[in-house]
């Protein structure tokens, strides 16, 4: 069997999803304005870090960009006069701090273009709309029967993916979707294997798929297209937004919160269940799992993206499974993902932080069990249920199903190997990374408690007890060496010491004195 177990020769498969932190070093005045060095870094790796230099306008030019998200970032002000001051600047420096802690934990901002662009200008500096219009046209050389309208500009999370509103010439009034992604860091499979699966999806026929019209891949990337549906995935029936808006426009800062009534969330949630043991069953790898990949068909949702894990992309929630070591298979982290999705459409807005303490009401109790089995501390302490076990909870076990569309996915046998190998290879990776995390976080607690204040104290009055126990030795060495003296004085040097004097107790004001 062909087999890749390393990425293309001289080909960077970089993560996007590893979170990138940002500390501002010094500042350094020119004739007119100020520079700020900062220092970055992706990942838990302190060798992993580089430094930029960015003015005020630089964050400006940002922060103008970001507007679209419609959150209202903490930018400190514009000034005109004494920007210089000394004063001013410090103050400064700590507000664009602030600012750069707030851009780079929020989960959407963090992973957009536009922030990578301005931290890591190295590794983001590629036109990926360029690159993908050079394949797309490509592909249209061997396929004319194909026409774009126009390009969907940023209505996805990834920064390499890329999507345009497509066309057939003899049904110009059909629309249809061409997707087009590069290459993840998790693509083990073979160039031939690889090809060879993108070109089953449009084979994949099941009630709770999204149908793929057409697809193909070179050794780069693949390319597939699908039916344009104007109503939008599950995320925009949340959210109340237009499908062709960009990814921020629609999902940072909803204007109304708003979960799913009660039947819609046990109904969505049994057959994206439903399809997610499906794919566990055939043993093809999903791990995508969230809002924006299940399209609504109606009243029906349909699994989208099944070709990301062939690409070897990243999850949109590995920063937040990467941290729990029990969450280590592509089942458990679907099963974690659904955790997540139920959130969302139960109140309406994702969680604030994972593991969830506490959850707010529900509309049913049998929701917030679901819940709890995927994303408390407990669950994510001690590891996730099986899709089996969700389905059969009471939130989910008395949905009726009505369909008579048979699941169709026929996998050759040795490309069925070829997924399990490079399943295994992908949990590998990912295995690895939350034992870092999970080193890095126990070094940093112990690192954390050693500079306690309350660890200093116990130090200081460690080594004062050390110093007065020394000083009590070396007092009683000293008496113990004048008896000594004494009694050879008096019997001669070369008499036997019998009976050497019992040396000084040390006082009661040295054991107990305060320290």
């Amino acid at each position: 069997m062909a087999f890749m177990e390393k990425p293309p020769a001289g080909k960077v498969l970089l993560d996007d999803t590893v979170p990138l932190t940002a500390a501002i070093e010094a500042s350094q005045s020119l004739q007119s304005h100020t520079e700020y060095i900062i220092r970055v870094q992706r990942g838990i790796s302190v060798e992993n870090s580089w430094q930029i230099v960015r003015r005020y306008s630089d964050f400006d030019l940002l922060n103008n960009s970001l507007q679209i998200a419609g959150l209202s970032l903490p930018l400190p002000p514009k000034k005109l006069i004494g920007n210089m001051d000394r004063e001013f600047i410090a103050e400064r420096q700590k507000g664009l701090q602030n600012y750069l802690n707030v851009i780079t934990t929020n989960h959407i901002l963090s992973n957009c273009e536009l922030v990578k662009k301005f931290l890591d200008p190295n590794n983001y500096s590629a036109n990926y709309t360029e690159i993908a219009l050079q394949q797309v046209s490509m592909f249209f050389r061997s396929e004319p029967k194909w026409e774009v309208v126009e390009p969907l500009k940023d209505i996805g999370w990834r920064i390499r993916k890329k999507y345009f509103l497509m066309k057939i010439k003899n049904q110009p009034k059909e629309r249809l979707v061409l997707s087009w992604a590069d290459l993840g860091p998790d693509k083990y499979l073979s160039d031939k294997d690889f090809q060879c699966l993108i070109k089953l999806l449009p084979s994949c026929l099941h009630p709770y798929i999204y149908r793929v019209t057409f697809a193909t891949a070179n050794e780069s990337s693949a390319l597939l297209i699908r039916m344009f549906n104007d109503k939008g995935t599950l995320k925009d029936l949340i959210y109340k937004a237009k499908p062709k808006d960009p990814f921020l426009k629609k999902y940072c800062n909803p204007k109304k919160i708003q979960g799913l009534e009660l039947q819609q969330i046990k109904t969505y949630g049994r057959q994206i269940l439903e399809v997610l043991k499906f794919l566990h069953d055939k043993g093809f790898p999903y791990g995508h799992l969230h809002a924006s990949n299940v399209m609504l068909d109606g009243d029906t949702c349909r699994l989208l993206d099944l070709e990301n894990s062939l690409l070897g992309l990243p999850s949109f929630y590995r920063s937040y499974f990467s941290q729990f070591r029990k969450i280590n298979t592509l089942e458990s982290v679907d099963v974690h993902c659904f955790g997540h999705l139920l959130y969302e459409m139960t109140y309406g807005r994702p969680p604030d932080s994972v593991p969830v303490d506490s959850f707010p009401p529900a509309p049913s109790m049998a929701v917030v069990a679901v819940l709890e089995s995927t994303l408390s501390c407990e669950a994510c302490k001690n590891g996730m249920p099986t899709v089996s076990r969700l389905l059969q909870m009471p939130l989910f076990s008395d949905v009726l199903l009505t369909t008579s569309e048979k699941p169709q996915f026929k996998i050759p046998t040795k490309l069925k190997e070829a997924l399990r190998i490079a399943k295994e290879c992908i949990e590998k990776r990912l295995i690895e990374e939350q034992k870092q995390i999970y080193q890095h976080r126990r070094l940093t607690r112990a690192q954390s408690h050693h500079g306690s204040e309350e660890e200093r104290k116990k130090r200081k009055i460690l080594a004062r007890k050390k110093s007065k126990r020394s000083a009590v030795e070396n007092s009683e060495e000293h008496s113990a060496k004048y008896s000594n003296s004494n009694n050879s004085a008096g019997s001669g040097a070369s008499s036997p010491l019998t009976s050497p004097s019992s040396p000084t107790p040390p006082s009661t004001a040295v054991e107990h004195a305060p320290f």
